[in-house]
């Protein structure tokens, strides 16, 4: 199969029998074979029932309906493990993603062999109070994974087959698959200028909320693909330096001390010496960091993936 096509939806039951005739018609043109799970995310509305009928009268559509609203990111997971397209796409439901972008999506990981391609949407029709915080996001981004794209948010993506079976999404992390695929061993990340659709239907998703939680799973990406299989890495360097610092802290007192009493000057007492409890809490937190990194370092050897390694290719 040429491409399976994966759209994560909520209350969309106005866009999706407009969508789904707008994506068979490009399937149709470009002889492409293919597969569409629209995935319907615990909506309320009359959604299930719109994909049921788009099913009925068209086989390569296929719906899969959640008991209740799980994340984007769930929805996305569950569609990488039911895709068998050798070329993934993701796009939105409400109809700011053209699925014309398809074919050139699906040229570039074909034709000119990338692992990924994002869409960027160059020029938005989305209020100030959504553009301003995706620039700040794409920003971080960009300065935590070192992946220079413009627009990770964006829906429309497309992927090789290999890569989203290789790449588990969950909480908001869908905006950061790029960075999951880079540190799978997935280096060919590219993007392609799209056209962005002002919202037909529906008003949007998006509010402060996701836009938290979405730097908050930036930094938890971070910190797991670099430090997740050697933990110690992390919490044993901080813990030594803390350790280190609060120990010499406390030897130049004793010292200072000592050198006082041998030449019978009164020197202050130690334990009235505010310096004296900074050293000892630096101490004590360097061996809990020390400790949390040894605690860290059983459970990631306990953990059922630990040699989970992506293997690209076997003679």
């Amino acid at each position: 199969m040429d491409i399976s096509i994966i759209i994560p939806l909520l209350n969309e039951e106005e866009s999706l029998p407009e969508l789904c005739s707008w994506i068979e018609k490009v399937m149709n043109e470009n002889n492409f074979s293919y597969e569409v799970y629209l995935i319907d995310d615990g909506s309320k509305d009359n959604s299930w029932n719109v994909i049921e009928d788009i099913s009925v009268k068209n086989s390569s559509i296929k719906g899969i309906k959640f008991r209740r609203n799980y994340g984007k990111s769930a929805a996305l997971n569950i569609g990488f493990q039911k895709a068998s397209g050798d070329v993934v796409i993701t796009m939105d439901a409400d109809l700011q993603d053209s699925p014309d972008e398809i074919p050139e999506l699906y040229n570039k990981i074909i034709k000119e062999g990338y692992d990924l391609v994002s869409g960027w949407k160059q020029k938005r029709y989305d209020p100030i109070t959504k553009t301003i915080p995706t620039k700040l996001f794409n920003w971080a981004a960009r300065r935590a994974s070192g992946i220079y794209l413009h627009d990770f948010n964006c829906g429309l993506k497309s992927y090789k087959n290999t890569v989203v079976k290789s790449v588990e999404v969950h909480g908001e992390m869908h905006r950061y698959i790029p960075v999951l695929a880079k540190w799978a061993g997935f280096g060919k990340i590219t993007e392609q200028v799209v056209e962005h659709q002002s919202r037909k239907y529906g008003e949007t998703k998006f509010g402060l909320e996701r836009f938290i939680n979405g730097f908050l799973d930036l930094l938890t990406i971070t910190f797991v693909t670099r430090f997740g299989k050697k933990p110690m890495h992390f919490f044993g360097v901080i813990g030594t330096i803390m350790f280190v610092l609060g120990f010499g802290i406390f030897g130049f007192i004793v010292i200072e001390k000592l050198l006082a009493m041998s030449n019978n000057v009164q020197a202050k007492n130690i334990a009235d010496m505010s310096i004296f409890y900074i050293a000892l809490t630096s101490m004590i937190i360097g061996v809990q960091l020390f400790l949390a990194g040894f605690i860290s370092e059983m459970i990631s050897r306990a953990s059922n993936d630990r040699n989970n390694y992506q293997i690209e290719k076997e003679v």
